[in-house]
């Protein structure tokens, strides 16, 4: 390529000389890489958002809710409501295999009075396994969290969110005072956070055990909640097979019905969102490549006008001895300097804008930190580049092939 700076002050001059065309060239280019930047960009915030949403949980998780049968079965007409009892608990993590982790829930949704001293306030308390801390991801800030012995010796034993213990001790040590829940005093073993869920920390787990004895829920549960090893969509499926045809063995509703148990595979879920993201990448990229080619066109079109109207000055250097090769070379570098110059714009203003939606967008849900990967960003200047000697060859291998003599006959 050129190195001369007389044959780039040559091409400087030739561009002020026709400024609003080398502007429109040149803003087609630039709006074509503006545009995939920012597309890729918004892209991964929606992606970035998405993951986080499911961070507030295990991704491989599975939920199992009981329904209604809608369906008549072995003689049962349908319409009957099914209840989980720890004896479900106990087959599914007894006879399942590939479980990682396990529990069952019993929520107290309303009406609980939570107190300490003179403070006071409602919040919903979850009944819980130990396991829950790993599917839930709640993390101890002081203290411990529920542990195995909390459940089979059924302690009055609580562990709270930062949120309630900020709002109900108000500053002081919780660790070891006795919260009053419903009335029955419960120890405070651990305050936990969830930096995925806020909404996490304003609620209050106890010992499943305890609940059930304390607060009249006999033996049963609201749902079952397991994550899975080796994740996978074909794994997940088979366990979840698995789990309701043992569910449905043991209260007699039909294995095919849909309404009897609600599962939700969170597994299967995220990834329907990966799969998503990536189809809409592909999309992006399209997008982007066809702007882009649409301003390379641009190029390669006005260098042939710049041949055009170039004809008897290339065809003086000729007859002076200017080589082929240095007309060829004097096209391509104009070319490549026109599409790299304005990529490289189109770049840094999708930069900036990503940059700027990423400090004012900040707390909506499915949308963070949209960005793009400078790799691919740079990757596509690259490609830019080429495409720029591409649209300038053309033109360049036309002026290199003009003869003097016809040249300078040229009106």
């Amino acid at each position: 390529m050129i190195f001369g700076t007389d044959k780039f002050q040559e091409i400087f001059t030739h561009i002020r000389e026709n400024k609003l065309r080398t502007f429109l060239t040149c803003f087609s280019v630039s709006w074509g890489i503006f545009m995939l930047v920012l597309l890729l960009g918004t892209g991964q915030g929606l992606e970035n958002g998405v993951r986080q949403e499911f961070e507030r949980d295990a991704t491989n998780t599975i939920n199992i809710n009981p329904g209604q049968t809608s369906l008549p079965y072995k003689g049962l007409d349908q319409g009957r409501q099914i209840q989980f009892t720890n004896r479900d608990y106990d087959q599914v993590n007894r006879s399942i295999k590939g479980l990682e982790y396990l529990t069952a829930r019993y929520y107290m949704w309303s009406n609980n009075t939570i107190s300490y001293k003179k403070e006071s306030g409602s919040y919903t308390i979850i009944a819980i396994h130990p396991d829950h801390k790993y599917l839930e991801r709640s993390i101890p800030d002081r203290g411990r969290l529920i542990n195995d012995r909390d459940i089979e010796e059924s302690r009055k034993v609580v562990n709270i969110g930062k949120v309630v213990d900020k709002e109900i001790f108000r500053g002081e040590s919780s660790i070891g005072k006795y919260l009053q829940i419903n009335g029955v005093a419960f120890k405070v073993i651990g305050i936990f956070s969830d930096p995925k869920d806020e909404r996490a920390e304003s609620q209050i787990y106890i010992p499943i055990s305890t609940a059930q004895k304390v607060f009249g829920g006999s033996d049963r549960i609201h749902n079952i909640y397991f994550s899975v090893t080796d994740a996978d969509e074909e794994k997940s499926e088979s366990i979840i097979k698995a789990v309701k045809k043992d569910l449905s063995a043991r209260h007699d509703f039909d294995p095919k019905d849909e309404r009897a148990v609600y599962i939700r595979n969170n597994l299967e879920r995220y990834l329907k969102f990966m799969t998503l993201f990536r189809n809409v990448r592909i999309f992006v990229w399209i997008i982007g490549i066809g702007s882009i080619i649409a301003g390379i066109v641009g190029v390669s079109n006005i260098m042939l006008i710049v041949v055009k109207e170039r004809t008897k000055e290339i065809g003086i250097r000729k007859a002076i001895g200017a080589t082929p090769w240095s007309i060829i070379e004097l096209i391509l570098t104009e070319s490549i300097l026109l599409t790299a110059l304005s990529g490289y714009i189109g770049l840094v203003f999708g930069v900036i804008v990503l940059e700027f939606m990423a400090e004012n967008i900040k707390g909506v849900d499915y949308f963070a930190n949209p960005q793009v990967d400078l790799n691919v960003a740079f990757g596509a200047i690259v490609l830019l580049i080429i495409a720029g000697s591409l649209a300038g060859y053309f033109p360049a291998r036309r002026a290199a092939a003009i003869k003097p003599v016809e040249a300078l006959r040229d009106e």
